[in-house]
């Protein structure tokens, strides 16, 4: 289908949205509970992994190296595929190539070698950038504008669902295995272990197969503008956008913001001076962090029918800034759940930064969703370096790099994120 530039016309009216878009974004939402659910399953192959191979912690969290690079080195390929072959097929492609990641895990515990498994997680991450790139975009265009935000943060509600839940069910069919004294292990405990991430990542393979199966049949609305599967030229850049650019800014601290300060939550609750618990009843706090972001997300959708994305995003940044101060002046359960609040300011951040970046973009607009999604690097290097800090100052110090972080987002939501027509 040729492409012509977008006109009133070219957005969803409030009728057409009822008129299968609705079917359309509840089918989509079943995908951002699952990569979700998969993103989350990372925190619980760590120490799984870290017992099988007796890794240190450095090797360890190239779990997390290898996902967020894959986010880094197939974003914008990803988006040039999405322009080429259409969002459609640009989900059915992602759903694919996350299920072959998810198979290769079966080949990888039978091996016993903990490279594979970084090369299976990089193929399942690579899967799931393509679903970011392809998804994120269409659910924006699946109804008016001005509403656009809150139909990503709904989507992305789920999304979190996904996080919150994914860890039960880990540590129900990885964890429960696990032999903490590795050195008492022989061949066939440490093989035993090996393969008990065989059955729920083959799990998983299966149901990303059935929902490619699924969308490769859906007849989902062709939103002129944003498809683009013609190959006529053009001298316009995503780059020439100054809002997308600062949004992709914005991408790159939010989730190293959020990486890093779930990355330290459990060191940060040992020390005396917070809460001194040990590690197993720290991490029991873990899920009031992610539950934090699912329901501020439901809530998030429906501030933002009434006010505008970017003040929303502002106020939630300046109340990360204050908590985060709290968390580094403050003692005891002040300082405790100060912190953990922050989760609950982090909830909108990605789907509003994501929306806000891609408005008004047209015919870039993949190109745009590829170097958003390039951003979410920030999730491999913000980490590393307030570990460098946590090693010099200390952790609860430390948290001042993520307050860095927020300030940016703030500036984001009330003044980067507004739109200013390209110089051609």
């Amino acid at each position: 289908m040729s492409i012509t530039t977008p006109s009133p016309s070219a957005t969803p009216t409030d009728s057409q949205q009822g008129n299968g878009y609705g079917f359309a974004l509840v089918s989509l939402t079943s995908l951002f509970f699952m990569w979700g659910f998969i993103t989350c399953l990372n925190d619980i192959l760590i120490p799984h992994l870290q017992s099988v191979f007796s890794l240190t912690h450095f090797q360890a969290m190239l779990i997390q190296f290898c996902f967020f690079g894959a986010y880094f080195i197939v974003s914008i390929p990803a988006g040039i595929l999405v322009k080429r072959i259409g969002y459609k097929r640009g989900i059915v492609t992602g759903l694919l190539i996350a299920a072959a990641g998810c198979g290769l895990f079966y080949p990888a515990a039978a091996a016993q070698e903990y490279a594979v498994f970084l090369a299976a997680l990089f193929v399942l991450a690579s899967g799931i950038t393509i679903l970011q790139v392809a998804a994120n975009p269409y659910v924006t265009a699946l109804g008016p504008e001005k509403t656009a935000a809150s139909r990503l943060n709904m989507t992305q509600a789920f999304n979190a669902m996904g996080t919150t839940v994914a860890p039960y069910f880990g540590s129900l069919l990885i964890l429960a295995a696990v032999v903490h004294d590795v050195s008492a292990m022989d061949e066939a405990q440490r093989l035993a272990q090996a393969e008990s991430v065989q059955f729920p990542y083959i799990l998983l393979a299966t149901m990303l197969l059935i929902l490619a199966a699924v969308f490769s049949q859906l007849k989902l609305p062709v939103i002129d503008a944003i498809e683009d599967t013609t190959q006529e030229e053009t001298d316009e850049s995503a780059w020439q956008h100054r809002h997308l650019v600062l949004g992709a800014v914005g991408i790159f601290m939010y989730v190293g913001a959020e990486v890093a300060i779930g990355s330290f939550l459990v060191n940060f609750f040992g020390l005396d001076n917070i809460a001194g618990l040990n590690h197993a009843d720290a991490a029991t706090y873990l899920g009031y962090y992610w539950g934090g972001a699912m329901i501020g997300r439901f809530v998030g959708a429906a501030v933002m029918q009434k006010i505008a994305a970017g003040k929303v995003l502002a106020f939630n940044a300046f109340a990360a800034v204050l908590l985060l101060t709290l968390t580094i002046v403050g003692e005891g359960k002040l300082a405790m759940y100060a912190v953990l609040l922050v989760g609950l300011c982090n909830s909108i951040m990605f789907p509003t930064i994501f929306s806000l970046g891609v408005t008004s973009l047209g015919k870039v607009t993949s190109q745009g969703s590829g170097i958003l999604c390039l951003a979410i690097v920030g999730g491999a290097l913000v980490p590393l370096a307030q570990g460098f800090l946590a090693d010099t100052v200390g952790i609860q110090l430390s948290f001042a790099l993520p307050l860095l972080c927020y300030i940016y987002i703030a500036y984001y939501g009330l003044i980067g994120s507004k739109v200013i027509p390209s110089k051609k």
